[in-house]
């Protein structure tokens, strides 16, 4: 797939907590010359909050919207987007993101995830009361399947490896 087709000049990077859509993003975009945006970043510089803290004081739902309503505004030319994990609760934002590029699911076994999240929460990650870390892997994994463009499992690469194996797949 080509993200010089017009307006689809970005690649949008999605996959869950841990996976390493910002470290990889930011070595992708060097790589290729594109800027970078990390969305959760813009998510609090627009609240003026941690990601956590708008969690702990507006709940799981409220967070979404938020995320969802950033997301959704979102406008770049030639930039490698990070998403937060839960960016695919968001239908507009996901319709949005589709529109403006080619959208990437980074993925790991949920072993290797596992020992990649100790603090799940301080991360900032949206869990549900009660919901484990297997819950949300199991709940997400066909959403980021459904969404996806392309594909890139992780298992067994450094994050050279990974930027490696995204640029053969993007055919750069």
């Amino acid at each position: 797939m080509d993200i010089k087709q017009p307006g689809k000049d970005n690649i949008v990077l999605i996959g869950m907590p841990g996976v390493g859509k910002s470290t990889v993003g930011v070595i992708l975009a060097k790589m290729l010359g594109l800027q970078f945006i990390d969305a959760d970043l813009l998510i609090q510089q627009q609240e003026g909050k941690l990601l956590r803290e708008i969690i702990e004081q507006s709940g799981v739902d409220g967070f979404i919207q938020v995320e969802n309503r950033v997301n959704a505004s979102i406008e770049a030319k030639g930039a490698i987007i990070a998403t937060g994990g839960s960016v695919v609760y968001g239908e507009e934002a996901m319709r949005h993101l589709k529109s403006i590029g080619l959208l990437l699911y980074l993925y790991v076994p949920y072993g290797l995830l596992e020992k990649r999240l100790s603090d799940i929460r301080g991360r900032g990650v949206v869990l549900r009361e009660g919901q484990s870390l297997l819950d949300l892997y199991r709940e997400r994994t066909p959403l980021y399947e459904q969404y996806a463009d392309l594909c890139v499992s992780e298992e067994g690469l450094s994050v050279e490896g990974t930027v490696e194996r995204i640029i053969e797949k993007l055919n750069f």
